[in-house]
């Protein structure tokens, strides 16, 4: 105000000026224009003003008026920078764009993977349920319902300018609700120590690092760039579509698949359905790019490459709407399917006619897919393909078997000494001695995998009481995984049973006469049973049945004092190695292919498994292992087995050697991808 109130009164200096210069007939121009003043300007006069000069309140109105307009600038620009600081926010929310790691370095999304698993981490610690079961003298036990080391927690961000643009405070909320309901589908684990029901050990992966010592860079590039696979793949694009995280067979398989094309130099694009699990950081470190949306953006990455290959029969609710978007899309679809269930059926077959080819696992399941599908007249368009699993090299190299990781100064043979080191140390850390068989089974913790049955087999060898078969009616799996009554399928399993009884009779044949195997086990100690299941805190783990296992074990202290348990781990070269005995004991249908049973082959395991499925074609009875039949039914077979395998070490050193040669024959990393070549060929054919 007081600069306007001196600007008045230089206004009114000036008014005397121009008045004694108009009564003197001088006119004032402008000095820097050379041009009259314009109208506004103090000089200008009107024909008929007077010449009193302006009142001292017209002054402060007029610098009023002169600053409104920098009043306005100066609002504008409040609000322009506002606004640039919420936007910048956002941004910095959803910075990973729209590949998790492609403008950044490997090493950089690697640790954004691992903050984000550290966050969530803290996330599930604050978040703990308790469940207590009653025991036999008024003892109970906890089991903890809060997964704290294999939750991996994203919010779903979406590629529309509508949803990207709502207010910060809402998208907060929509996070939350989003972390909240993942934390309610969390698994249950077993507490550490308790000697009511056993103990959790592992994982050893630090153990293995210490004393295989080699470096884990170099197990990734193992491309054969000599083969057909490699010259196929080279420099093409590929999408994989992953429906899970967990560390089963289905996503493990295709991350290694993932990381064969990469070290072929081929491009490689993952969208993953549902991020629940423990592979996202492994993910990264492999560097493997995942997208990070599962909708328009993937469809629109899957529709430029050159395939698109789903990984399991959950991924049809994706496949089905990227074909409604792109029709033309369907030709580069190739589906992996790695389940057996009638239930994973009838959710993909409204879309198994229009994908290019179907890829199974074994030749039972192919058979009962192609048989679903002649029931509902489904017309596939061309003859499924048959990729069986295999061995990675990672593992096969720690077995002793020739790999492409061999090199010559640090080959096989050098490998079995150490695997040798690493058994006595992993079994020290368990507290098992020479005497002890360990027999293990490292499966998602549910129904269909038969843990109760086996551990009921086990009670009767570490109870030391002969097997008793109740005749009343019980309730056993179907073929579609559900209950129904023994009278049912008195004659599949009688049938089963039989098929087991004879071959167990020729057992005594071949081993049990055998001189060797006496001479072998004269004087020795008898030795004990121990049992180790995994896998805890696994996304498949149902909560109902661990509880069931719990209680069944709460009941029989003797035979809980036998068991430990493992956690879901990546590093299972450690387990196999301290393992005597594998068991895949799955129901129903069976397994689909089971690619622990060609692990456990491959470190000289023998293996029991229920005849049924996949099995009965990686399991040769008498040879690499001993069958028995799907169902409790089955229970006082397999608990025959147990003990044969108990008391004749040799028996299970020779199964073991067997196996072994079978996993060299059948199913090493260059028998899969050798199958992998014809589905490619057909793919990518040119038109």
């Amino acid at each position: 105000m007081e600069d306007c109130n001196n600007k008045g009164e230089v206004h009114a200096n000036f008014t005397k000026q121009k008045n004694s210069s108009a009564r003197s007939g001088i006119s004032l121009k402008s000095i820097s224009s050379g041009r009259s003043s314009p109208q506004n300007s103090p000089s200008f006069q009107r024909p008929h003003s007077t010449l009193t000069p302006r009142r001292e309140g017209k002054g402060v109105a007029q610098c009023y008026g002169s600053n409104r307009l920098l009043l306005w600038l100066l609002v504008i620009t409040l609000w322009a920078y506002l606004g640039f600081c919420v936007q910048s926010r956002w941004a910095h929310d959803d910075k990973e764009g729209e590949f998790s790691g492609f403008k950044s370095r490997p090493s950089d999304a690697t640790n954004s993977y691992v903050e984000q698993n550290q966050h969530h981490d803290l996330i599930a610690k604050n978040i703990s349920l308790s469940v207590n079961i009653e025991q036999v003298g008024n003892q109970t036990m906890d089991v903890a319902l809060a997964k704290k080391e294999y939750g991996v927690l994203s919010p779903v961000k979406s590629s529309s300018r509508k949803r990207r643009r709502r207010p910060v405070q809402g998208k907060r909320r929509r996070k939350h609700k989003l972390e909240t309901s993942d934390l309610e589908e969390l698994e249950p684990e077993i507490p550490p120590r308790n000697s009511t029901y056993g103990f959790l050990v592992g994982p050893f992966g630090s153990l293995e690092d210490r004393i295989l010592k080699w470096s884990p860079q170099r197990r990734y590039e193992t491309c054969d760039t000599r083969g057909d696979f490699a010259r196929l793949v080279w420099s093409r694009k590929f999408v994989l579509i992953f429906h899970e995280l967990s560390m089963t067979g289905a996503p493990l398989s295709m991350m290694e698949l993932a990381t064969e094309l990469l070290s072929c130099e081929a491009s490689v694009y993952a969208v993953v359905l549902s991020r629940k699990g423990g592979l996202m950081q492994e993910l990264a470190r492999r560097h493997i790019k995942v997208l990070d949306d599962k909708a328009y953006l993937s469809f629109k990455t899957a529709a430029k490459a050159d395939l698109v290959i789903a990984g399991s029969a959950v991924c049809a609710s994706w496949i089905e709407q990227y074909i409604e978007r792109f029709p033309a899309g369907a030709s580069k679809v190739a589906w992996w399917i790695m389940e057996n269930r009638r239930e994973y059926f009838d959710r993909a077959k409204d879309v198994l006619h229009r994908v290019k080819i179907l890829i199974f696992l074994s030749e039972a399941q192919s058979k009962q897919w192609q048989k679903w599908c002649e029931e509902e007249s489904i017309k596939l368009r061309l003859q499924p393909a048959l990729v069986p699993l295999s061995v990675n090299d990672e593992l096969a190299f720690v077995a002793g078997i020739p790999s492409t990781l061999n090199a010559p100064s640090f080959g096989a043979e050098k490998m079995d000494e150490r695997r040798k080191l690493l058994r006595d140390s992993v079994r020290r850390e368990m507290g098992l001695s020479d005497n002890d068989m360990l027999v293990m089974t490292l499966s998602s913790i549910n129904r269909g995998k038969g843990q109760l049955f086996l551990l009921e087999s086990a009670r009767s060898i570490v109870e030391d009481k002969p097997f008793h078969h109740d005749n009343k009616k019980r309730a056993v799996l179907s073929d579609d995984g559900e209950y129904l009554s023994t009278l049912s399928r008195r004659h599949h399993v009688r049938k089963l049973f039989e098929n087991s009884s004879v071959a167990f009779n020729n057992i005594s044949s071949t081993f049990i006469n055998s001189k060797e195997v006496f001479s072998h086990n004269n004087g020795t100690t008898a030795q004990s049973l121990k049992i180790l299941i995994g896998s805890v805190g696994s996304k498949s783990n149902k909560v109902d049945y661990v509880k069931g296992l719990l209680r069944f074990l709460a009941q029989h202290s003797n035979l809980s004092k036998s068991v430990l348990w493992t956690s879901a781990t990546t590093r299972v070269a450690s387990l196999y190695s301290a393992a005597d005995v594998y068991v895949t004991n799955s129901q129903g249908l069976g397994e689909t292919f089971g690619r622990v049973t060609i692990e456990a082959m491959a470190f000289g395991l023998p293996v029991l498994g229920t005849d049924a499925g996949g099995t009965q074609e990686i399991v040769e009875h008498n040879v690499t292992g001993l069958l028995h039949p799907i169902g409790r039914t089955g229970n006082h077979v397999l608990a025959q087995h147990l003990r044969f395998l108990l008391e004749n070490s040799f028996a299970r050193e020779k199964m073991g050697m067997e196996g072994r040669k079978k996993v060299q024959r059948m199913f090493l990393k260059q028998n899969m991808y050798e199958k992998f070549v014809d589905v490619l060929v057909i793919c990518m054919r040119t038109k």
